[in-house]
């Protein structure tokens, strides 16, 4: 899901300078918002603003830079989704441009033969890697929405791979902790000196990424049917991968419906399946209803109770439910409707922690009777905001970090390992904790299940809050949380942002806090009424746009990462 793109590439080469800061970045301005994990990219999408540039341009031009400067995270080689708000009419449009299992793809590709789970065959090396979508949905919301040329949006990501920039902390310690990279030559070559790995302060030129990105900017089906995919599906054939050219050929981004829902005032509107971002955001919101939060404090142990207990609900639902639409039938419209929401919330005991495996689905017939109802929906994010109101939330990603661990020889491409967000056996989690059943099953072209919730959020048919993170199963319980620290907190979007998190997904059956994030006295209460707890160092990159009043746009980068926000 992504933006448009650019005027001339001689022009916006010209004000594009690697390795540092290409503007004074300010996390304020009135006239458009930039925020991306990487200060680069986010100056990227903010030339493009001042170039007179859209938000699809701008959102565009940071996903390609995102490419090129956080290739542990997302890339070409991998896939996401994309929410926008045209600022004119107020319509929301989704584009799923998430990766797909590949034509010649079984359901029991990873099993051995007594039908136990080969290990780490789902997520290191070419079988793992999901035909990527990236390229096809920038092209897709740029094609319908941009306004400068494809070439001028591509061309600060030519340059950033060219010249390199200088490597950050982030990148050093994902390449250290990546060790799957030093068996892939074509990785090995670009992520190492001399084997070992890149230092901080090291120079990251990526020459085979140029060129591809190149091809892409004087033709971006090159990537599906040029000279770009015939490389990838001749790497990956010869290296016992799945994809071939006719799974590229094949490739469409599809336009989806977006999950929108009332929360008090606002609307919130977000990703359709096969995310499960938004059904369970708003199946989530809807569980918190009217209760009076703000009135018990911010993090009182009563709510972080209610809380626990409503994701451990949305998330029993999430492995049961949850799949690609094209293939089985999901019943999103019961489980966003406020009615069932109602009949789950009457389930919780607001004193004592409920084990998950005591958590049940709902009679499959009541559910039918709620469906009728009529009722008034590592990895990297990114919001864009332009001075029309136009918005863009975009999640895409290459799955774990470095993807499969592998680089498509020739290419520079990173290649995604999509294909362990599948359920590789029923009742088998995945690389993030995650437990599936039969709706998310493998087949050939059908798309994972993902987690990832671009969001956006308005009031009075205006913008408000534009919002995502990345974090794997984290992802939604990150967004719920931002979402009411702004909507019901009323906090400043930056405090909103930093402020501690906790997770839950119902199996394991165990609560995730921020170390130090929260008071003792508060963790031991959550331990009296039977919580698990585990404590983790701090966990996503959320990025969000809050839009005030007389509109005022402030961003906010995660601290939690090494992001940035440019306005002017």
């Amino acid at each position: 899901m992504v933006r448009c793109f650019w005027i001339t590439i001689v022009c916006a080469i010209a004000l594009f300078t690697p390795g540092k800061s290409a503007t004074a970045a300010q996390d304020w301005g009135k006239r458009g918002m930039v925020v991306s994990a990487d200060a680069l990219a986010s100056d990227a999408g903010l030339t493009l603003l001042k170039k007179g540039g859209n938000a699809v341009d701008a959102a565009v031009a940071t996903t390609f830079a995102i490419s090129v400067t956080e290739p542990q995270s997302a890339g070409l080689g991998g896939g996401g989704f994309l929410l926008l708000r045209l600022g004119q009419t107020g319509e929301m449009k989704a584009l799923d441009f998430r990766e797909r299992a590949p034509l010649a793809a079984t359901r029991m590709m990873y099993l051995d033969a007594q039908g136990k789970v080969r290990p780490k065959a789902s997520t290191d090396g070419y079988l793992a890697v999901a035909t990527p979508g990236t390229v096809a949905g920038l092209q897709e919301v740029h094609r319908r929405y941009g306004k400068l040329p494809w070439k001028a949006v591509v061309a600060p990501s030519i340059q950033l791979a060219e010249e390199g920039f200088l490597v950050n902390p982030g990148l050093v310690n994902a390449i250290a902790r990546q060790q799957t990279l030093q068996n892939n030559p074509a990785a090995r070559q670009i992520f190492t000196r001399n084997g070992k790995p890149l230092s901080i302060g090291d120079r990251l030129v990526q020459r085979d990424l140029a060129q591809t990105l190149r091809a892409i900017a004087q033709d971006s089906q090159s990537f599906y049917t040029g000279k770009v995919g015939q490389a990838i599906s001749q790497d990956l054939q010869a290296n016992g991968g799945l994809i071939t050219l006719q799974d590229l050929k094949q490739y469409r981004p599809i336009w989806r419906e977006p999950v929108c829902g009332l929360f008090r005032v606002f609307r919130v509107c977000s990703m359709p399946p096969p995310s499960s971002g938004g059904v369970h955001l708003l199946q989530m919101l809807n569980m918190v209803g009217n209760a009076d939060l703000k009135v018990q404090g911010w993090h009182h142990p009563d709510t972080l109770h209610l809380l626990v207990e409503i994701m451990r609900i949305a998330y029993r639902d999430r492995a049961e439910y949850l799949g690609d639409p094209d293939f089985v039938k999901i019943p999103v419209a019961a489980l966003i409707s406020p009615a069932y929401a109602q009949q789950r919330r009457q389930e919780i005991d607001l004193q004592k922690a409920r084990p998950s495996n005591q958590v049940r689905l709902l009679d499959p017939r009541a559910l039918e009777q709620i469906n009728r109802i009529k009722e008034s929906n590592d990895t990297s994010h990114l919001s864009v905001v332009d001075a029309a109101g136009n918005a863009v939330s975009l999640t895409f990603t290459v799955n774990l970090g470095f993807g499969a661990g592998v680089v498509a020889s020739g290419t520079g491409i990173v290649l995604n390992n999509e294909m362990d967000d599948f359920a590789t056996a029923p009742g088998v989690p995945n690389a993030f904790g995650l437990v599936g059943q039969d709706a998310n099953a493998i087949a050939p072209g059908k798309t994972p299940l993902s987690s990832m919730t671009p969001t956006i959020v308005t009031e009075k048919d205006q913008l408000r809050l534009v919002v995502g993170a990345p974090g794997g199963s984290t992802i939604i319980t990150t967004v719920l949380q931002i979402v009411l620290n702004v909507l019901v907190y009323e906090m400043d979007v930056e405090k909103a942002v930093a402020a501690p998190r906790l997770h839950h997904q119902w199996l394991p059956d165990a609560v995730i806090v921020e170390t130090i994030g929260f008071d003792t006295l508060t963790l031991a209460e959550l331990r009296r009424r039977g919580h698990t707890l585990q404590e983790r160092a701090g966990w996503g990159n959320a990025m969000a746009i809050f839009r005030a009043n007389d509109g005022m746009l402030k961003g906010a980068a995660d601290p939690r990462g090494e992001g940035a926000a440019s306005g002017f």
